[in-house]
C-alpha cells in the first residue's frame, strides 16, 4: 500500500506501493511480486502518464522519482512506437520542463532525464536545433544540467544500437547530432569555462569535454584555451580525477601517432612538466593523487611507445616518469597501472630494429627490476608476525595476485636485458642477505626473511624465461637455495622457486640429489603449504627429470607409500604425476611389473575405502584415490609395435571387474561414478586400438552403468570409445568398428527411454553428454548415424533440449543440429578429415538426402524453439550457435527456411511487435534469401531477436537499484 502523502487514493498508489515493497523489509515472495508487477509496468503503454505523474508529484519520495525517470528512459529507448507520431513533439516538450524542474538536482533524476531527452532526439529525426533548443529551455542558470545532457548526448549516440533506427539513420543522426555541432559545443565550453574561476574546475565541465573528445579533434582541444584549463584542473582537488580522465581521453586521438605529431608535440612537454606531482603525491602520502598522475604519465607512454622506440632519447623522460611512479608507490595502489606499458614497450624493444633504444633505456629496465623486486616484499608489520596483513584478508589476497602480475614485469625485463642480469639482481640480493643475516638464522627465527623471500619469488616469476643452458647464475644460486634457512613462507618459497627450474636441472644431474633431497625433507615440514610445494615440485622433478630418476624406483616406491596418505588429494595427484613420469620412461618389459608395483597398493586403497564409504565424505576419498590409478593410465603409455600386447592393457584388464563392481555399488555417487568413467576413458586415449579386446566387457559395463545410474559420464565416456574405433580408423578391423557402432545405439536407446521418463530440465547434464556423444557418432559414422531408424528420435531429443536455458547443454545441442545440417551440404563439417588411407571425406548422395531429409521433417519446430529461444530464453552465449544454425538452415533450403521463419513470427503475441515490422523482416530476408546472402540473412535475424527481446523480455532498468540500498541523493 501507498503510505499517507505519498500518492495513496491516486492511479498510481499501486505503483509506489510495490516500489515500498522493494526497498522494505519483507518476505522474499512479496519483493518477487513486486517485482514482476514492476517489470510489467515499466513495458505498458500506461507507464507513459504515469512516470510523468510521478515526476512531477510534490508527495513522492525521490527513490520512486528515480524509478519513475528511469522507466521513461527504457519507454523512450524502446517503446516510442507505442506513442502516436503526432505526440512525439509533446512528450519532448514536457521532458524538457520535468528537466527544468530538477535542474538544480537530485543528480541522478536529472541525469536519467538527461538521457531520455538525448534518446529522444536521436529518434525525432525532425528535431534539427537540438542544442539550442534545451539550451534556450533550461536557461542561463542551468549551468551543470546543461552541461549533463552535452556530456551524455554523444554517449547515447554511441550506444544507438538499442534504437529501432536503419544503420543510414542512425549514421545521419549522428552526423546532425555530433558532427554537426562539435564547433558549437567548443565554443559553448569554452566560454562556459572562461566564464568563472570556479567554472573552469568545475567537473562536470571536464567530464562534458571527455565525452566530446570522440567528435571534437584533439587538434582543436590543444590549440584552444580549455587545453589551460584542462591541465589547471589538475591542480584543484574537486576537479582533479575528471581532469585525469580528459587528458587521457585526448590520448585516443593520437594513436596514429605519425598523422598525429603536431598534436603530440604540444601536449608531449605539458604533460612532462606534471613530473613535480609525482613527488608531490608522494610526500603527502595522497594516494588518489598518485593513481591520476600515474594514469597520466603511463597511458602516454602507451599511446606513443613506438615513439618510445623510434626516439629513445626524446622520449626518455616518459619512461623515467612511469618509472619514478613505480619507484614511490608504497602503497601499491597505482603502480599496476604500468603494468601494460611496460609489456607493450617491451614488444618493441625486443624487435632487431629497435636495438639502439633497447641499449638507450636498458638502464631504466635494469631500475625496474630492482623496484619490482623490492614491491615483492611481504609488509612487515610491526606487532604480530604471523599475521602479515592485521586480519585483512582481501588485502592479503589482492598482494598475492599482485606479485604475479608483477612476476610477469620481471619477465618483460628478462626479455629486454636479459635473463642473466636479471637473475644476477635475484642472486645478489640473496648473496647480501646471507651475508648480513644468514649467522643470525635459526630454526625459529630468521631475521628480516621478507628481504629473502621476495628475490626467491622474483627467481621463481622469471623461471619461465630461463634457457636450460643457463651457465652463469643457476650453477651458484641453487646450491645456495638448498641451503635456505627454515622459515615458513622463505621453505615455501624456496622449493617452489626449485620447481620452476627443473628442466634446468635436468640438464645438469649433479645438482638434482640436493634438490631431491631438499623438497623431499619438505614433506615433513609443519606448514601444508610447504608440503603442498613440495608435492608440486616433485612433480616437476619426475616430469622433467624422469631418466635422471630412473634408476630408482625402489626408493621413490618407498616415498611415495610413506608420504601418500598424509598428503591432501591435489598433492597426492601432483606427487603421482611425477612417479607415473618416472614408471613411464622404464624398459617396457618391465612396464607391468612396476605399475602393478604402484597401483596395486593404491587399488588396495580404493577396495577398503569403498568398503567403508557410509556417507558423502567417504564416497568423495573413493573418487580421490581412483583419479590417482586414471593418473598412471594417462601417464603410463608405452610404445609397443603391432599385435603386440600392451602392457598398461594387460594390467588394465586385471582392474577393470574391480571397478565395475564399484559403479554397480555406487550407482547414486556422482563423483564415484565419474572418476571411474574418466579411468576408462583414460584406456582408450592412453592404449587406443590396443584396447580392442577388453571392448566387450568396456561396452557391457558403460551401458549397465549408465542404466543403472541415469549418470551422463557414461555417455562422455562412449564418445572416445566412438573416437577411436570409428569406420576407417588405424588398424580398426571393421567388425570391430561396427560392434562399437551398436554398441553407441544402445547407449541411445538407453538416453531415449530416460528422455521419455523425465522432463529436459531434469537432466541437463545428461543432455550436454548425450549431444557431444551423437556428435561423434555423425562424425565419425556419419552414414550409419544419419540413415539409422534412431536418427529422428535423436534428432527430435535435440529439439526437446532446446527448451533449456543452460548453457552448456544448450551449446553442445547446438553444435549437434549445426553437423547435421552441415552433411546436407557438399562440404560437411568433417571436410577436412582424412580416413586412415589419408584419403579426405568424401559427402555421398546418400548422407546429403538423409540430412535434408531429418531436418525437413522437422524444420518448422527448429526454426521455432531456435527463433523464440533467441527471442525469450537462450542465454546470449549461445547466441552465436544458435544464428549458425539459422544460417545453414537457409544455406540448405532457403525457402522452406523463409517460410517457417515467418510462420513463427506470426505466432508471437500480439502487441509485442511494432507496426509493420513484420512485414519489413520477411521482406528482407526474401530479398536475401533470392540473392543468397546467407550472411546478411544472419544479421537481419540477430538484430530482430535482439530488438525484440530488448523491448518485450530483457528487464528493464532501475529494478535492482530499488533493491539495493537506498540513493543518497545530493542536490
Amino acid at each position: 500500500m501507498a503510505t499517507k502523502g505519498e500518492g495513496a487514493g491516486h492511479p498510481f498508489a499501486p505503483v509506489l506501493a510495490a516500489v515500498a515493497t522493494l526497498q522494505g523489509n519483507v518476505s522474499r515472495s512479496e519483493k518477487t511480486q513486486a517485482h514482476e508487477f514492476l517489470e510489467k509496468f515499466q513495458k505498458s503503454i500506461e507507464a507513459w502518464t504515469t512516470t510523468h505523474t510521478l515526476l512531477q508529484s510534490p508527495d513522492v519520495n525521490l527513490q520512486a522519482k528515480l524509478f519513475a525517470a528511469t522507466t521513461l528512459k527504457g519507454k523512450i529507448t524502446y517503446d516510442l512506437d507505442q506513442l502516436p507520431a503526432e505526440s512525439v513533439p509533446a512528450l519532448r516538450d514536457s521532458i524538457l520542463s520535468l528537466l527544468t524542474g530538477f535542474r538544480s538536482g537530485p543528480r541522478p533524476i536529472q541525469t536519467q532525464l538527461c538521457v531520455c531527452l538525448a534518446s529522444l532526439a536521436i529518434q525525432m529525426t525532425t528535431w534539427k536545433d537540438v542544442l539550442a533548443t534545451v539550451g534556450s529551455a533550461l536557461g542561463a542558470e542551468a549551468g551543470d544540467c546543461v552541461l549533463e545532457f552535452l556530456k551524455i548526448l554523444p554517449e547515447e549516440v554511441t550506444e544507438g544500437r538499442k534504437i529501432n533506427l536503419t544503420e543510414e539513420e542512425l549514421n545521419d543522426r549522428t552526423k546532425e547530432l555530433l558532427e554537426d555541432n562539435a564547433d558549437q559545443v567548443l565554443s559553448l565550453l569554452t566560454q562556459y569555462a572562461q566564464s568563472s574561476p570556479s567554472a573552469a574546475t568545475n567537473p562536470h565541465l571536464l567530464e562534458c569535454i571527455t565525452s566530446w573528445t570522440r567528435e571534437i579533434p584533439a587538434m582543436r582541444i590543444v590549440n584552444s584555451p580549455l587545453l589551460d584549463v584542462i591541465i589547471k584542473a589538475l591542480s584543484d582537488d574537486r576537479s582533479f580525477e575528471a581532469a585525469v580522465d580528459c587528458v587521457c581521453a585526448m590520448y585516443r586521438d593520437t594513436l596514429e601517432v605519425d598523422a598525429s605529431m603536431s598534436i603530440i608535440q604540444i601536449l608531449y612537454p605539458r604533460i612532462i612538466a606534471l613530473r613535480p606531482k609525482i613527488q608531490e603525491a608522494a610526500e603527502t602520502e595522497d594516494v588518489e593523487m598518485l593513481r591520476g598522475i600515474t594514469r597520466i604519465f603511463a597511458e602516454a607512454a602507451e599511446a606513443w611507445v613506438v615513439l618510445i622506440a623510434r626516439l629513445p632519447a626524446d622520449f626518455r623522460s616518459l619512461v623515467e616518469a612511469v618509472l619514478e611512479c613505480c619507484a614511490v608507490d608504497k602503497e601499491q595502489d597505482a603502480i599496476y597501472i604500468t603494468f601494460n606499458f611496460w609489456f607493450e614497450l617491451k614488444q618493441y624493444l625486443t624487435l632487431d630494429r629497435y636495438a639502439e633504444a633497447r641499449t638507450e633505456l636498458a638502464d631504466l629496465y635494469s631500475k625496474l627490476v630492482d623496484i619490482m623486486i623490492k614491491h615483492l616484499e611481504f609488509p612487515s608489520p610491526e606487532g604480530d608476525q604471523t599475521d602479515l596483513f592485521g586480519g585483512d584478508r582481501e588485502q592479503e589476497e589482492k598482494f598475492r595476485e599482485f606479485r604475479h602480475s608483477m612476476g610477469d614485469v620481471l619477465k618483460d625485463c628478462c626479455s629486454v636485458i636479459g635473463v642473466t642480469e636479471c637473475l644476477g639482481k635475484s642472486y645478489s640480493l640473496i648473496q647480501a642477505w646471507v651475508a648480513k643475516y644468514g649467522s643470525q638464522a635459526t630454526h625459529d627465527h630468521v631475521p628480516h626473511w621478507q628481504e629473502l623471500e621476495a628475490p626467491l619469488f622474483s627467481m621463481r616469476a622469471m623461471g619461465r624465461m630461463v634457457d636450460p643452458d643457463e651457465s652463469s647464475v643457476l650453477p651458484q644460486i641453487i646450491p645456495l637455495i638448498v641451503r635456505i634457512p627454515d622459515q615458513e613462507k622463505v621453505r615455501f618459497q624456496a622449493i617452489m622457486a626449485l620447481g620452476r627450474y627443473t628442466e634446468w636441472t635436468a640438464q645438469h644431474p649433479e645438482t638434482l640429489e640436493a634438490q631431491l633431497n631438499y623438497v623431499i625433507s619438505g614433506f615433513q615440514h609443519k606448514s601444508p603449504e610447504v608440503v603442498q610445494a613440495s608435492a608440486l615440485a616433485f612433480k616437476f622433478l619426475g616430469t622433467d627429470c624422469p631418466k635422471l630418476l630412473s634408476g630408482h624406483i625402489q626408493q621413490l616406491h618407498s616415498f611415495y607409500e610413506s608420504v601418500l596418505d598424509n598428503l591432501r588429494p591435489p598433492s597426492q595427484e601432483e606427487i603421482t604425476e611425477g612417479v607415473a613420469a618416472v614408471v613411464a620412461v622404464q624398459p617396457v618389459e618391465k612396464t607391468y611389473e612396476i605399475m602393478k608395483l604402484f597401483c596395486d597398493p593404491i587399488m588396495a586403497r580404493i577396495m577398503n575405502l569403498a568398503n567403508n564409504a557410509k556417507d558423502e565424505e567417504g564416497q568423495k576419498a573413493v573418487a580421490d584415490t581412483l583419479q590417482l590409478i586414471t593418473i598412471f593410465i594417462q601417464v603410463v603409455s608405452p610404445y609397443v609395435g603391432p599385435g603386440t600386447e600392451n602392457p598398461g592393457v594387460k594390467y588394465c584388464q586385471e582392474i577393470l571387474p574391480v571397478l565395475n563392481t564399484i559403479v554397480m555399488n555406487f550407482t547414486k555417487s556422482s563423483p564415484i561414478l565419474e572418476r571411474v568413467c574418466r579411468c576408462w576413458r583414460y584406456m582408450i586415449i592412453s592404449y587406443r586400438n590396443f584396447m580392442a579386446p577388453l571392448l566387450p566387457s568396456l561396452a557391457t559395463s558403460l551401458s549397465a552403468g549408465f542404466e543403472a545410474s541415469r549418470e551422463g559420464c557414461f555417455l562422455w565416456a562412449t564418445g572416445a570409445v566412438i573416437r577411436e574405433f570409428s569406420d576407417g580408423a588405424e588398424y580398426v578391423d571393421p567388425a570391430t568398428s561396427e560392434a562399437v557402432y551398436q554398441f553407441f545405439e544402445q547407449q541411445v536407446v538407453l538416453f531415449l527411454r530416460i528422455l521419455n521418463d523425465l522432463p529436459p530440465h531434469h537432466l541437463p547434464d545428461m543432455i550436454e553428454d548425450f549431444f557431444r556423444l551423437v556428435t561423434d557418432a555423425v562424425r565419425f559414422y556419419p552414414k550409419k548415424s544419419l540413415t539409422s531408424p534412431l536418427a529422428e528420435p535423436i534428432f527430435s531429443a535435440s529439439l526437446s533440449a532446446l527448451t533449456l536455458q543452460q548453457v552448456d547443454p544448450l551449446t553442445a545441442t547446438l553444435h549437434y543440429i549445426r553437423d547435421v545440417l552441415s552433411f546436407g551440404l557438399d562440404k560437411p563439417s568433417i571436410s577436412d578429415f582424412t580416413d586412415a588411407s589419408g584419403e579426405p571425406f568424401h559427402n555421398a548422395p546418400e548422407i546429403r538426402v538423409a540430412a535434408k531429409q531429418l531436418v525437413s521433417s522437422q524444420g518448422p519446430v527448429l526454426v521455432q524453439r531456435v527463433l523464440t529461444g533467441m527471442m525469450f530464453s537462450f542465454p546470449g552465449d549461445c547466441f552465436p550457435d544458435a544464428s549458425g544454425v539459422l544460417m545453414s538452415l537457409f544455406e540448405l533450403m532457403p525457402r522452406e527456411a523463409g517460410e517457417w521463419v515467418e510462420a513463427t513470427v506470426q505466432m508471437l503475441p500480439a502487441g509485442t511487435m511494432k507496426p509493420g515490422e513484420s512485414d519489413r523482416l520477411l521482406k528482407t530476408l526474401g530479398e536475401k534469401v533470392t540473392m543468397g546472402d546467407t550472411r546478411r540473412i544472419r544479421v537481419v535475424l540477430q538484430d530482430f531477436t535482439n530488438s525484440y527481446r530488448r523491448r518485450n523480455v530483457a528487464p528493464r532498468e532501475g529494478l535492482g537499484r530499488l533493491e539495493a540500498a537506498r540513493f543518497r541523493f545530493s542536490g
